[in-house]
């Protein structure tokens, strides 16, 4: 773990002949921005005193009250390293204050800051593990994304079939380059899908490394004349892409989940955990799922979870416990995707938890089989419910959720209740191929 000091900074920078520095942060919907500065004005970003333009920013504050500050995080340094090596590039993840010192609280960081502290309040540390996915689609003649592929390959599928390995395989090195530790990678289900898995960490330090993932992926698919996305559902009658976000509590270095005595090997912690998630999921999906685009991968058929349930033993419920215990016993949330803002749903992740915790709240029992295969009157009977349907669903349901409303904060909550309901406007007024070969021949 990383301990710098404002002296090492500069001492790293000096010694490694680092030339630009970019001040990233991320915004209310996921999107990473930055400043860069060079490294002359660096001691001055150090001191907190880099001010930028906070209404420029979606959903951060009007222009009458628009001066905000980054503080740089120093520990989040590194250098990229698919810059030049002369003049290098380095970042610093940043948090967003207001001009009196006081953290702005449309800060996404800080939402999750926040709840990082109720939860070392009650003695615990939140860790994370994400499986991100992804598409590698070819450009066009003007170096713009477009949908497609000439492979045909599957799960685990290799080369030569898998046409994407050696993209995916220096992205893995680049990865390991700054510093993560990565576990395993390989071809997804879909042509053209691919995931990298890296090792879990404290909540903060994932969400952040969520961030970098993201640039390294596009980076280096670039370089390769590809073009990386995150789209959950970039192409129909396929698997779209999935964030599956594993999670355990620990208190004094000892994960709290895990109980050998239990039949499923698992605490009343962690089963207070579930049914936390479980009570609040409907009012979680619209941060967790956060596009119109991201209910065309929650449907039936492919993979993707959408009845409210929990296993240990089968893969179709929204909560599954992994094989694995003692130590490594987790819970995996299976309904996020990549688009989502990682500290936003860890945020309401580890609060809904947390009440699950503080209010011994019991989840319903596991279902074992695949929920897909049974029919509607045996879910019902079951009492399974589905997630919502649709983004507007989502919000709606956020909006009823006044404890999920209250872990985002009302600025964050008011601003991003608003501006989604206003894309599930812009996109209910599109009139779609599927409506014109659907419809105008026929009426």
């Amino acid at each position: 773990m990383k301990n710098y000091t404002k002296e090492d900074i500069l001492r790293l920078v000096e010694e490694e002949d680092v030339e630009f520095i970019r001040l990233q942060f991320t915004d209310i919907f996921g999107n990473l921005k930055n400043v860069a500065i060079t490294a002359s004005q660096l001691e001055k970003a150090l001191d907190n005193k880099c001010m930028f333009d906070g209404s420029s920013i979606e959903g951060f504050l009007r222009i009458e009250e628009s001066d905000m500050y980054l503080y740089p995080d120093f520990n989040t340094l590194e250098i990229f390293p698919w810059r030049p090596q002369q003049g290098k590039v380095a970042r610093l993840i940043c948090d967003v204050y207001r001009p009196n010192g006081e953290p702005f609280e449309g800060d996404p960081r800080y939402v999750l800051k926040r709840a990082i502290k109720d939860a070392e309040e009650m003695g615990y540390t939140f860790d994370v593990g994400p499986e991100c996915e992804f598409f590698l689609f070819h450009t066009d003649e003007n170096a713009l994304p477009t949908t497609i592929t000439h492979e045909q390959a599957g799960y685990f599928d290799l080369g030569p079939i898998d046409f994407g390995e050696n993209a995916r395989r220096d992205m893995v090195l680049t990865l390991e380059e700054m510093g993560f530790e990565i576990e395993a990678s390989h071809h997804e289900g879909a042509p053209a899908q691919h995931e990298i898995d890296f090792r879990y960490d404290e909540a903060l330090r994932t969400a952040d490394n969520i961030m970098t993932f993201k640039l390294a992926v596009k980076t280096i698919a670039k370089r390769h004349g590809l073009h990386a996305t995150f789209m959950p559902k970039p192409k129909y009658g396929v698997n779209g892409s999935g964030m599956h976000i594993n999670m355990s509590l620990s208190k004094d270095g000892k994960n709290i989940f895990s109980d050998e005595n239990d039949n499923n090997g698992l605490s009343k912690e962690a089963y207070y955990f579930i049914g936390g998630i479980m009570k609040h999921i409907k009012g979680m999906t619209a941060i967790t799922n956060p596009l119109v685009n991201s209910y065309k991968r929650l449907v039936p058929g492919y993979e993707a979870p959408v009845h409210i349930a929990w296993s240990a033993t089968n893969r179709s419920p929204l909560i599954r416990v992994p094989a694995a215990r003692g130590e490594n016993t987790r819970v995996e949330l299976r309904s996020p995707d990549p688009s989502a803002n990682p500290y936003l749903s860890l945020a309401i992740c580890l609060k809904a938890g947390l009440d699950g915790i503080k209010n011994k709240i019991e989840p319903p029992k596991s279902i074992d089989r695949n929920i897909f295969e049974m029919s509607e009157e045996e879910r019902k009977a079951e009492g399974i419910e589905a997630i919502p349907g649709t983004l507007i669903e989502a919000v709606n349901e956020l909006e009823k959720d006044e404890f999920v409303k209250g872990a985002l904060g009302e600025h964050v909550a008011k601003t991003y209740i608003n501006a989604k309901k206003k894309e599930w406007d812009d996109y209910r007024s599109q009139v779609t191929d599927w409506e014109i070969n659907q419809y105008l021949y026929k009426f």
